[in-house]
């Protein structure tokens, strides 16, 4: 089964905007009303019972359930018969919202996320249709959506053939509304197998990325281009007051700053991706987690280039367009010669330079990181091809064993082979 997520801007009329405006206040509702019922239940039971408060106390039977989401969607249901406004919007997509809010409550246990917040009017942003009916959905460049009817969109691209619309999201941005369709086709696709030509890539602050070709591409600064503006907005809605109309048109000012830079972050992200996957077979990457880096002292130039974000889109392009993608070790991929394999020692932010005492091997010291990662993935890839002999060599350098092996050569008076570049 091979599932798409295919983004589109909408063209709403005036009556479909205020219906994705009401739609989005109820939800809210819904959500908030949702999170005070389950924040109340578990402070009532946070205080022991020989030293509840002498001022106030919560109001919950002893006896009663954690809320969960099959508990809440029966009480939203019986919740229509007093508030008619519930009955107004979608019945599923509210009952989205509560899926929502149980897999918060999930992610902050097994994924150690942070608890749910309240929502105002500028965090609830999106709700979904998970079901679209029967029949026709998709006529010329409209889409046939619950209580919205016909909502035509930008279509900059034709939907594949051999896949159905199986459910819609409606997003609010700060340019505009958006409606992301999500696509499915009963296929197998097969995974990526080894081939071609390989490439490392090491990514960093000073140098976004270095290929193992040589090839070095500056990191773009996408949001000290819009720094001082950002700025300066930011100051003047300090002094705006709240829920005013003039803080509010500021607010969406400075979203569509943000968009803007976030949009061309992204669009650089897709443009290099596949600038690295021409004339590639494979494409080998640091295993890193990202946010370590994000806690740093650097975090704020860290979150501009969003390293994360290009990591997910590599691998998505390198899917699209045939290209084998795998993360390999990250550890000391700057203190091994890529030619012999002598540990040169830890070298400090200022060293860019790579120049091995070995072998007098020189060069930048990203581009050989990038070829030790190279290395790394042609001796992964070759236990895969035959777990008996690996079939890309173990003597190449960074490699595990390659600093023992290449010791153990130099003493024969031997060297290590190294996978050739062309």
């Amino acid at each position: 089964m091979l599932n798409l997520t295919y983004e589109f801007k909408a063209i709403p009329t005036p009556e479909q905007g205020k219906t994705i405006e009401h739609t989005l206040t109820v939800c809210r509702k819904v959500w908030n009303y949702a999170l005070r019922e389950r924040k109340d239940w578990l402070n009532s039971r946070k205080c022991q019972v020989n030293a509840c408060s002498l001022e106030s106390e919560y109001i919950i039977p002893a006896d009663a359930p954690c809320p969960n989401y099959a508990g809440q969607c029966k009480t939203l249901t019986k919740a229509k018969t007093f508030f008619p406004e519930l009955a107004t919007v979608n019945a599923q997509a509210l009952q989205q919202v509560l899926k929502r809010l149980e897999a918060a409550f999930v992610d902050m246990k097994r994924k150690g996320m942070g608890f749910p917040r309240f929502k105002n009017r500028y965090r609830m942003r999106s709700f979904v249709y998970p079901q679209l009916g029967k029949g026709q959905l998709l006529r010329g460049n409209q889409v046939k959506l619950p209580q919205l009817g016909w909502l035509e969109y930008v279509k900059s691209r034709e939907i594949p053939e051999g896949f159905i619309v199986k459910q819609a999201q409606i997003v609010r941005k700060a340019s505009g509304y958006f409606v992301q369709l999500s696509l499915e086709c009963n296929v197998s696709v097969p995974d990526v197998p080894p081939h071609g030509y390989p490439i490392g890539i090491d990514l960093g602050l000073d140098k976004f990325v270095a290929t193992s070709d040589g090839l070095v591409i500056d990191r773009p600064r996408f949001l000290k281009e819009h720094r001082r503006k950002l700025k300066l907005l930011q100051r003047r809605l300090k002094y705006k007051k709240k829920g005013s109309h003039n803080r509010h048109k500021l607010n969406r000012k400075i979203a569509r700053l943000h968009q803007r830079i976030s949009d061309t972050r992204k669009d650089w992200h897709f443009k290099l991706a596949h600038k690295l996957c021409d004339g590639a077979g494979m494409i080998f990457v640091e295993d890193i987690d990202f946010r370590v880096w994000a806690k740093g002292m650097l975090g704020k130039h860290t979150l501009d280039a969003g390293f994360g974000q290009f990591v997910s889109i590599l691998k998505w392009v390198c899917w699209k367009r045939g290209v084998y993608f795998a993360e390999v070790n990250k550890d000391y991929t700057s203190q091994v010669c890529p030619q012999c394999g002598a540990h040169t020692g830890k070298k400090d932010l200022k060293d860019r330079i790579h120049s091995c005492p070995e072998c007098g091997y020189t060069t930048h010291r990203d581009v050989a990181a990038a070829q030790i990662v190279r290395n790394r993935g042609l001796s992964g890839v070759g236990r895969i091809l035959d777990n008996k002999e690996n079939a890309c060599g173990d003597n190449l350098a960074g490699t595990g064993n390659s600093l023992v092996k290449s010791q153990r050569s130099r003493k024969k008076g031997g060297e290590a082979r190294i996978y050739p570049a062309s």
